[in-house]
């Protein structure tokens, strides 16, 4: 499939972008050489190949949900500018 210069129009104009005639073209080019490696990447057989997301296999690492002590208030709020009681007091930034 090749774009023409006019699909390209279409994309931008959908894209909600301006592109000047010259922008128009590069992408034209740009985005026919993508495809065309695609198609090229169509015809590799795969026979036997298992799909993958990822080219090396990841595994999540997690560890088990273990309650531990809080942290000493005074500790946390040693460097507070300011505070109040066991809160840091910060600017509002929300209207009511």
């Amino acid at each position: 499939m090749n774009l023409t210069q006019a699909n390209i129009e279409e994309i931008a104009r959908l894209a909600r972008l301006e592109l000047s005639e010259a922008e128009e073209e590069e992408f034209t080019r740009q985005l026919n050489r993508i495809l065309g490696f695609m198609e090229r990447l169509n015809r590799v057989d795969t026979t036997g190949v298992e799909p993958t997301a990822h080219v090396v296999p990841l595994f999540n690492v997690f560890r088990p949900d273990q309650t531990e002590p809080s942290l000493d208030p005074e500790a946390v709020l040693a460097n507070a500018p300011e505070r109040d009681g066991n809160f840091f007091k910060v600017p509002k930034v929300l209207e009511d």
